[in-house]
């Protein structure tokens, strides 16, 4: 689903001014402490913005040369391309270890389209922000290529190496095996965390500005790690309730408010949240041109059944054979709607959001126990009664032989 940039001549941006570039002469930082930020005790007031951040702390992270990068991905092999987008390619790589001890290591190397100042300014968000932040419902930066050369700039990131690819992937992709409910459940929660950390658990507020199924990737355990940060923004202080810019990310996603006026506040976020709940509910794209046309906006095709109508489990996956609990997926879709509310103000928190998950899920899990046991059960009498009826059969084939 593409991005989009409109407006872009209507309003400009009244926030803090983009991050100032990046280059491979890193300033030794004053501090020794060795995390890369600690979390906010609470709504306490700060000046220091990410960019601010980011100078203390920016010697942890790892400078790449091009060839390291080149001789990780065998000079970037189509082979080893796992992703691409409007950013540029993802490719598996492997490097080796910066001390020179240990075996080599599985990694992800985004190469940018760095066409124009835009991709730079992402590539810098980026850098930035997975910088400063640190939470495990994020994903890991380890380092960046900038080279500016004859040829032009090039500008890579390195990840960590994430084997089960994205949410999106085991919702829509039919080559991919998808997912039980359960599962869903826990990749949804893990990324509301990562959420409601950006939004309140940071010294500085964050607004992701670009949630969506595509950007929750899946470690070798399925726990979700939202990535892509090169829209992020920091959220407004002071008396301010907004940050005015101009309406980027995906369609589809973005919350009409913000496409309307340019208005950005972690609301924005709520109700692309609400779009991916949606979507784990009923594994269908937030726009699928491919069906009737009654049903291609997902949005408007789930107001036709409401949540406590008996209807209501039409709209659940197919995919899940029935194999859901329906009143947490009742408890999932209150949850959507509200995050989906017109006024932004009547949204829940992300926090709030996490709590509701976590009911959510607890209830699957018990339903899902319940359900175990009662096929443990009911195989179990089955297996008595078989060896009941095999008995009575030896018994009447003996009393007849004799």
């Amino acid at each position: 689903m593409k991005c989009f940039h409109i407006f872009k001549h209507k309003f400009k941006s009244r926030a803090a001014k983009s991050a100032p570039e990046l280059n491979n002469n890193r300033s030794k930082s004053k501090t020794s402490e060795p995390n890369r930020v600690a979390k906010s005790t609470g709504s306490v007031p700060s000046h220091r913005s990410i960019p601010d951040m980011y100078k203390e702390i920016e010697q942890n992270l790892r400078v790449f040369s091009l060839l390291e990068l080149k001789e990780a991905t065998n000079n970037f092999n189509r082979l080893l391309k796992i992703g691409e987008g409007g950013f540029g390619s993802v490719y598996k790589g492997s490097i080796r270890v910066e001390n020179g001890n240990g075996g080599p290591t599985i990694v992800a190397i985004k190469k940018l389209n760095t066409q124009g100042l835009q991709g730079h300014k992402q590539w810098v968000a980026e850098v930035q922000y997975l910088g400063v932040l640190n939470h495990p419902n994020l994903v890991k930066l380890l380092g960046y290529c900038a080279v500016d050369g004859e040829r032009g700039i090039q500008r890579l990131l390195v990840y960590e190496y994430m084997p089960n690819k994205s949410l999106e992937d085991h919702l829509f992709n039919r080559a991919v095996p998808t997912i039980p409910w359960i599962t869903r459940l826990n990749v949804i929660l893990g990324a509301a965390r990562g959420m409601a950390y950006l939004h309140e658990g940071v010294e500085v507020q964050v607004i992701y500005r670009d949630f969506k199924s595509s950007n929750v990737l899946l470690d070798k355990d399925f726990n979700a790690k939202l990535s892509d940060f090169g829209l992020a923004r920091e959220g407004p202080t002071g008396d301010r309730t907004h940050v005015s810019t101009a309406p980027v990310g995906t369609r589809g996603y973005a919350a009409p408010e913000y496409v309307e006026t340019g208005h950005l506040t972690v609301k924005s976020d709520i109700w692309s949240f609400g779009v991916v709940l949606y979507e784990i509910l009923t594994g269908r794209r937030t726009l699928e041109r491919n069906r009737p046309t009654t049903e291609q906006k997902l949005l408007e095709w789930v107001q036709r059944y409401p949540v406590n109508s008996k209807r209501f489990s039409m709209i659940i996956d197919p995919q899940l054979q029935n194999q859901y609990s329906l009143n947490s997926a009742r408890r999932i879709a209150k949850l959507a709607d509200s995050c989906l509310n017109k006024n932004p103000k009547d949204r829940p928190s992300m926090s709030e959001v996490v709590e509701i998950l976590k009911q959510a899920t607890e209830e699957s899990e018990v339903t899902c126990s319940d359900v175990r046991s009662s096929h443990a059960s009911s195989s179990k009498h089955f297996s008595k009664e078989a060896a009941n009826t095999s008995r009575q059969i030896s018994h009447m084939a003996q009393a007849s032989s004799s």
